[in-house]
């Protein structure tokens, strides 16, 4: 590794170029698409934490909350953006 280039990056991405090697989200997404049943497992567990903290009502509320982002997801980064592309 090149110390006096290493010096010049930003936080994240001396974490990453140490831990990993390239961007945590690259890795994330590789384990999404490997073993998708860790990700569903992490959401489950985190839902149980948020339930023996504050309860069902912020279960719902949490669950709310992922749904539109699972969604919005779907919208935002499912194929490459076209102007004005139509349906197949």
């Amino acid at each position: 590794m090149n110390w006096k280039k290493w010096s010049g990056y930003g936080l994240y991405k001396k974490l990453w170029s140490v831990i990993g090697g390239r961007p945590w989200t690259y890795i994330w997404r590789d384990l999404y698409h490997t073993a998708p049943i860790v990700i569903q497992l992490l959401w489950f567990f985190i839902g149980v934490g948020v339930y023996l903290y504050a309860g069902w009502k912020a279960v719902v509320v949490f669950w709310l909350v992922y749904l539109f982002g699972f969604i919005e997801g779907h919208f935002h980064w499912g194929k490459k953006w076209v102007k004005g592309q139509q349906g197949d």
